[in-house]
């Protein structure tokens, strides 16, 4: 167990192999906004907070190679299909009236750069965190596209229910089941190559090696 000392911010051990998570009730806005503001990048922790409770996360290779691994494909697609899309990476948001905030593992503004982004990319390897998709209505993002359990899933997170959707309304030619079958984290660049092979084809169904 992690205890919380002298109003510091507790540390965690290497991620290693799996995501590292520690959860910490009770934690009001300004001290998360205080760490938050200290929390130096090469730390390599990301802290997501909502009513209250603040998790504090450190992901692990695999994590980054998944995440990064989906968002050379969504990058290269936009290219390829003329799409402007620009990329916010992992920037905190936050909303303080809403008592909510996190660090994307990676995120897109589409068309133009605005304060939120159109799109966010998240991959949960473990369970047990915060509700990232709570968190993500909340400062508002319209969509989050989200690697569970070996599978890619699209959230549309307007209204007043969270829908799965099978296409982005930002890229409505592709259909989220056709770039999961192109997710290769171990083998990136062939992938990447598939990938805009199948785009420039225009081919209905994908072959990825």
């Amino acid at each position: 167990m992690t205890i919380l000392v002298a109003g510091n911010l507790p540390t965690l051990p290497q991620a290693g192999r799996s995501d590292q998570r520690l959860l910490m009730p009770g934690i009001s806005w300004q001290r998360y906004s205080h760490w938050l503001d200290h929390l130096g990048d090469e730390s390599g922790l990301r802290l997501l907070y909502l009513d209250g409770i603040l998790e504090i996360f450190m992901p692990s290779p695999e994590h980054e190679l998944i995440k990064k691994a989906i968002a050379r494909l969504l990058e290269r697609y936009a290219e390829e299909v003329e799409i402007d899309l620009h990329a916010y990476g992992s920037t905190t948001f936050r909303q303080s009236s809403k008592a909510a905030g996190l660090e994307p593992d990676e995120c897109y503004c589409v068309g133009m750069l605005k304060a939120q982004p159109d799109l966010a990319v998240e991959v949960n390897l473990t369970s047990g965190g915060l509700d990232k998709l709570a968190i993500y209505r909340a400062i508002g993002v319209p969509e989050a596209l989200i690697w569970q359990d070996q599978q890619l899933t699209l959230y549309n997170l307007r209204g007043d229910e969270i829908q799965i959707a099978d296409r982005s309304a930002f890229f409505p030619a592709l259909e989220i089941s056709q770039l999961a079958q192109f997710i290769q984290p171990q083998n990136q660049p062939a992938a990447i190559k598939a990938f805009v092979n199948w785009v420039r084809s225009g081919t209905e169904n994908p072959r990825a090696n």
